[in-house]
């Protein structure tokens, strides 16, 4: 506690080297004295923080969260092919239990279809001007000098790529939102340093020199978006699969034909509610699969959006899809090189350069195997009393 004539403790740093054993021990000893609370099990980890700089401040410890592993999962995508074993960091019970059956139905239906069909990463700065037709012909100007404004903002990077700009105007203002592709990283932190070279670049170029902000908004980094459902954020990733009947009634106890019928419920009442997804639960799943391999979390509020199409065929069998229209994942950079992290993402086979599409399919495979389950266990009857069963840790 503190007043004003005893301003609060600042929590101690160590300008030498920030990234210690002794100086994380000396944060949870300041922690537990000004708090009270013990951090024992905080600071018990098996790395050495020598390799956290660049993915956390001030650090003192670590939050474990426990992995459970799903599967096997048959995909057989693009990138992705093969049976899978998915770890998935949780705390919520019957969720591994969910996904793992409904992996088992769709490996026994033949496995998973996947396919990134699109990515971009946005930043969206915007320019400022008199009135709309100074604006507007601001926006003819970036059209003609597009190639220029690509070789100053790709000298910023090595693997990104300057793919379009789209442009909307309001008012006095133009909106230009860069569309980049980032190799086998997000990319956020990569796009906004070749976005700021390229505006700083257009400011001194053109005649009247506009004033500019980075984000205007419209890229709409950690929000979920229309315009990313429409336009795409990250990678657009289809995961598709033809259930069979004769599988699902003895496995799930329920039909094709009642799963068509739910969905045509579920589908209106995602419409009412102005949804951004008519999916069942697609942030359980990424979530899980974005804790154990060193994501962004931050990332599921876009990640989640999604688009169930379904189809009953003439023969009671059930084509189910679900399309990631914001998905953005990495396997190179941020927090994918961790220890357990790193570990996660090699059990799938996804670490480093060149995973990061294989890995969007397992993602999206995942969801449409918790998509099933829980859709099933509704209709079926045994979604409360699962949770009951398994989802309940009362101290």
């Amino acid at each position: 506690m503190s007043n004003d004539q005893n301003p609060p403790a600042k929590v101690p740093r160590d300008k030498s080297n920030d990234y210690s054993v002794e100086i994380a021990a000396t944060r949870r000893g300041f922690v537990e004295q000004q708090t009270g609370a013990s951090l024992n099990h905080v600071g018990h980890y098996s790395f050495d923080p020598g390799v956290l700089p660049g993915n956390i401040e001030n650090f003192a410890g670590v939050a474990q969260v426990p992995i459970g592993i799903a599967g096997p999962l048959r995909i057989n995508g693009e990138h992705a092919r093969g049976d899978f074993y998915i770890p998935m960091a949780t705390t919520e019970g019957t969720l591994v239990a969910s996904y793992n059956r409904g992996m088992r139905l769709l490996s026994e239906c033949g496995g998973v279809k996947t396919t990134v069909v699109e990515q971009h990463m946005q930043r969206s700065p915007v320019f400022m001007f008199e009135d709309a037709l100074a604006a507007r012909a601001f926006g003819e100007w970036i059209e003609t000098h597009l190639d220029a404004i690509r070789k100053v903002a790709e000298a910023t990077t090595r693997v990104g790529k300057l793919q379009y700009i789209g442009q909307y105007a309001l008012g006095n203002l133009r909106y230009l939102r860069f569309n980049y592709s980032t190799g086998d990283a997000a990319g956020q932190n990569m796009v906004g340093k070749a976005t700021l070279a390229a505006c700083q670049w257009i400011q001194s170029e053109y005649p009247d020199h506009p004033n500019f902000i980075l984000s205007g908004n419209i890229d709409t980094d950690k929000k979920h978006s229309q315009i990313n459902t429409l336009l795409t954020r990250g990678k657009r990733v289809v995961a598709e699969i033809v259930l069979k009947d004769s599988v699902l009634k003895p496995l799930m106890g329920v039909t094709g034909k009642q799963l068509f019928h739910a969905r045509q419920i579920s589908q209106a009442g995602a419409f009412m509610a102005g949804s951004s997804n008519n999916a069942a639960h697609s942030a359980n799943g990424i979530t899980a699969l974005f804790i154990a391999t060193g994501q962004d979390v931050a990332n599921v509020a876009e990640s989640h959006a999604a688009i169930t199409y379904c189809q009953l065929l003439d023969n009671g069998d059930y084509y189910w899809s679900i399309t990631l229209t914001s998905l953005i994942c990495a396997t190179y950079g941020g927090g994918t090189g961790l220890a357990t992290q790193r570990e996660c993402l090699e059990m799938l086979g996804c670490y480093g350069q060149g995973g990061a599409d294989k890995f969007a399919e397992i993602c999206a495979a995942t969801v449409l195997a918790g998509e099933t389950s829980l859709s099933s266990a509704i209709l079926a009857g045994d979604w409360v009393s699962s949770h009951d069963q398994l989802g309940r840790n009362r101290p």
